[in-house]
């Protein structure tokens, strides 16, 4: 919308500027082109109103660009004419329009005329101007190339760069314009440069605004030149003499055309500091220098240039570095003599390492190394150097000590000697009171930091000539022969410094600063080692590459025994502080865990539930992080610690009172249990029913009176009373048959019939447990000397199945005056004097009482009686 407005306004203004009869208005200054104004001056403007307008100096509007300009800044000239006046800036390029038109609403023809601005700086003067023609084969090239500075400032319009030369004593001068904006450089052609004649060259810049011309830079022509770089150097090795080099080269131009002196710079392979030789020592037309006062055997860059030697500013390239060696020389200096003692069991065992000689002069081809031992056992042995350190191993007792002395050799000579003190145990020097290390990363790698306390003064005689600082890499390998160590020496007056070192990440070192004394003594100065503080390090710490595996060594009831060995040093990567164990009940994933220190490998958890599952981890941490180990299960007892033993106590304390009190019962009822468990059962051989039984002569009736059955011992024939070993004699019939058993008294018991003892013998044996034994009570009428009455004796009967005694099932074994009955062995008739057959055993005694009838027994008899009978009268028995 903007530009199309523009276009509108360009168009008008140049209806206007076509001709006065078609415009009505003018500007003045007027111009077909740019009007080209600077910036910071002020411009004015008069816009005027031609004959035959219909408008009045009211009427005019000025403006810039698209933006009115205020009225503040018109001045009214007369009726027809309008000026207006504005200080230019960078950003007033553009249209400047006046503009003729009534304000109310009119008929007239709006009159428009514009010119078109341009603001910027006049041109600032070239500085530093400078030109240069090199070298082309073997002439100085015609080109000549200038450069300048053409200023900070941008002018915002084009401006012209021109390059003038003139040769003085010519009339000939060449120029060479440059149309860039703000060029800096311009090549003029010389057609042929003049050697030897005055050049003179200047340069002119020029804008609508201005112009600007540099100063002259006049001079001598190879002022201009600048030649190729010396050709062919070279550099020789001195072979007698080991501190020098000799350089050689070529001129790169005839020196008819340009007379050069040289410049020659060197340094160490192993440096980046360079080192010039004095342009006073290569001045002149020369092809050679030698290079003195360097290192023996030490390899250098050397590299050399040209200028010309008079009114020349330009120095040719630097030529090609070049590497040599200087030859060898005797050494000079002593190697870098060292021990590390490791104590063992009776002996030290020291290891001798060096390192070769600082100023070796050359290469070393063997060693030299004595081992002195309270002067009493000398070692000497030569050891090929094989590389930069060596190591050597010997056993010293604590008691003793030793001096060791070692030179270096190469094919020039011997290296001075150094040496080396070891005490005896008891015999060390005091070491530094505290050391401490820290890592400073401000460095793009880090560096370890070592501080100490400095020691004090021991005694007049005894001096401190330097620290020594020792690292060893924890843990040595197993398949590393040599000793993974270094050491380096700092001054007395340091307590600070930086190892150095290239310490490998994640690995530890054994940091140890050892103070180093000297004393003089055979005309020679004797150096021992104090005691040593050692502190672990690492440059880098890291994550742990394992964890710890564990282990439950004891479980019990509410508590478990974790061990866990400690992660290898190698795969530690850092120090480790803490241990952190986690553990949970089963799957539950509800994890409990208890942080321990980096020194325990031991821990007993507690506060467990018996009888349950646990799944338990143990992490290892360090400053850098954690790695979680392997983890393991294990199940709570059901007991504790004593439950168990506790239980079988009891139980067997128990079953033990038991036991006894069983025991004692049983001595104290045991004439009661011998009842229960063996009851006696009455012999049928006693029974004196054989007395009344219907095949036996029934004796004068005697008095009546009741009779009772006493218990006898069985066994016991002495218990027998003399009147009672008088017995019935008996005979061994079968009148106990079922119809002679059926015949005694009535008796409800004897309702059945049953065999005699002799049927029982006559038969099968193996019914005896089966027989049945009959027993009765008597019941008799009568007393001793009294007459009976006739009425016949009254059976009671009795029945058992207790199988007969063996006397009773085997008559035959009688004795041979008197056999055995089966039914009684001894006992009394019922008349007095009257005795039966004896038989081992018991007795039986009938003892009279008053008469009473009979009451049959019901029931077998106990034990202790074949019938019991109850007394009536006050008879009691015998």
């Amino acid at each position: 919308m903007g530009s199309s407005h523009d276009l509108l306004l360009l168009l008008m203004f140049l209806h206007y500027a076509v001709g006065p009869t078609n415009s009505c208005v003018k500007i003045l200054p007027d111009s077909s082109s740019n009007i080209v104004l600077e910036v910071g001056k002020d411009f004015t403007a008069t816009c005027h109103l031609l004959e035959g307008s219909a408008y009045t100096s009211d009427d005019i509007e000025w403006s810039l660009g698209n933006v009115s300009i205020a009225k503040q800044s018109y001045r009214k000239i007369n009726e027809t004419s309008v000026s207006v006046t504005v200080n230019i800036n960078s950003n007033m390029s553009g249209w400047l329009r006046c503009r003729a038109a009534k304000k109310s609403l009119s008929y007239a023809q709006t009159c428009i005329y514009g010119i078109l601005l341009r603001t910027g700086y006049p041109p600032l003067k070239p500085k530093n101007l400078s030109c240069i023609a090199v070298q082309e084969d073997k002439d100085i090239s015609s080109y000549l190339n200038c450069s300048w500075d053409p200023g900070s400032r941008n002018p915002l319009i084009v401006a012209t760069y021109t390059v003038y030369a003139n040769v003085l004593g010519t009339v000939q001068t060449y120029k060479a314009d440059c149309n860039q904006h703000l060029a800096r450089s311009c090549v003029v052609n010389l057609e042929t440069f003049p050697i030897h004649m005055v050049l003179k060259v200047w340069v002119e810049v020029k804008n609508a605004l201005g112009s600007e011309r540099s100063e002259e830079l006049q001079t001598d022509s190879s002022y201009f030149a600048k030649p190729n770089p010396p050709l062919n150097v070279q550099v020789l090795t001195e072979v007698n003499i080991p501190t020098c080099l000799m350089v050689t080269w070529k001129h790169p131009i005839d020196r008819t055309i340009l007379k050069l002196s040289y410049a020659i710079e060197y340094r160490k392979a192993a440096s980046d500091v360079w080192i010039e030789v004095p342009e006073s020592f290569t001045r002149g037309y020369i092809e050679s220098f030698r290079l003195q006062s360097l290192e023996p055997y030490t390899q250098y860059v050397v590299q050399m240039r040209c200028i010309g030697e008079s009114y020349s500013s330009y120095w040719s390239n630097w030529s090609h570095s070049i590497t040599e060696s200087t030859a060898e020389a005797k050494p000079a200096s002593a190697p870098d003599l060292w021990r590390i003692i490791q104590p063992t069991s009776n002996n030290r065992k020291v290891s001798l390492i060096w390192k070769a000689p600082v100023k070796a002069n050359g290469k070393i081809l063997l060693y030299n190394l004595s081992i002195n031992q309270d002067n009493e056992m000398f070692e000497s042995h030569n050891i090929t150097a094989d590389n930069l350190r060596q190591m050597y191993s010997m056993e010293l007792p604590t008691g003793k000590m030793a001096s060791i002395e070692i030179t270096a050799v190469n094919s020039v000579g011997v290296s001075p000697k150094a040496t080396l003190f070891i005490p005896r145990s008891d015999k060390e020097l005091p070491g530094v009171e505290d050391m401490s290390w820290s890592v400073c990363d401000e460095k793009p790698e880090p560096e370890l930091q070592v501080k100490w306390t400095a020691v004090l003064p021991l005694h007049h005689t005894l001096h401190l000539s330097e620290y020594l600082l020792e690292w060893v890499k924890i843990p040595q390998a197993v398949h590393q022969t040599e000793l993974q160590a270094d050491w380096q020496r700092v001054p007395n007056n340091v307590t600070i410094t930086t190892l150095n070192a290239d310490l490998e990440k994640f690995k530890r070192y054994n940091i140890s600063v050892y103070p180093i004394y000297k004393y003089y003594s055979g005309h020679m100065w004797h150096f021992l080692a104090g005691r040593p503080v050692t502190r672990p390090a690492y440059i880098q710490q890291g994550t742990p590459e394992e964890g710890p595996t564990v282990t439950v060594t004891k479980s019990k009831k509410n508590s478990a025994e974790l061990t866990w060995k400690e992660i290898p040093l190698d795969r530690q990567r850092g120090f480790i502080t803490n241990y952190t164990i986690f553990y949970e009940i089963g799957n539950t994933k509800q994890w409990k865990s208890v942080t321990v220190g980096p020194n325990v490998h031991t821990h007993v958890l507690t506060d467990l539930a018996s009888e349950t599952d646990y799944v338990v981890n143990v992490v290892a941490s360090t400053e850098a992080g954690s790695v979680k180990g392997t983890g393991c299960t294990f199940k709570t007892m059901k007991y504790g610690d004593g439950e168990v033993e506790v239980i079988v106590v009891v139980v067997c304390l128990s079953f033990l009172f038991l036991t006894v009190f069983i025991i004692m019962l049983c001595l104290r009822k045991r004439e009661v249990l011998k009842k229960l468990l063996w009851p006696q059962v009455p012999d049928p051989s006693d029974s004196s029913i054989a007395h009344w039984s219907p095949d036996f002569p029934i004796k004068a009736d005697l008095p009546k009176e009741d009779v009772s059955v006493v218990e006898v011992d069985v066994f016991d024939g002495k218990s027998l009373c003399e009147e009672d070993k008088g017995v019935l004699p008996l005979k061994k019939d079968k009148y106990l048959s079922e119809e002679h058993s059926s015949g005694i008294g009535g008796s409800s018991c004897m309702s059945s019939p049953r065999h005699s003892v002799s049927d029982s013998d006559e038969g099968d044996s193996g019914q005896t447990t089966a027989s049945t034994v009959q027993y009765s009570s008597v019941r008799a009428s009568g007393y001793k000397g009294q007459t009976p009455s006739h009425q016949p004796p009254t059976f009671a009967r009795s029945e058992s199945t207790q199988p007969l005694l063996d006397c009773e099932e085997h008559p035959d074994h009688l004795n041979e005056s008197h056999s055995r009955s089966s039914y009684f062995r001894r006992g009394r008739e019922l008349e007095p004097g009257v005795l039966a057959p004896e038989c081992d055993g018991g007795s039986l005694t009938f003892c009279p009482v008053q008469e009473e009838e009979a009451s049959p027994v019901a029931e077998d008899p106990p034990a202790s009686a074949l019938c019991y009978m109850p007394q009536k009268s006050g008879y009691r028995p015998q």
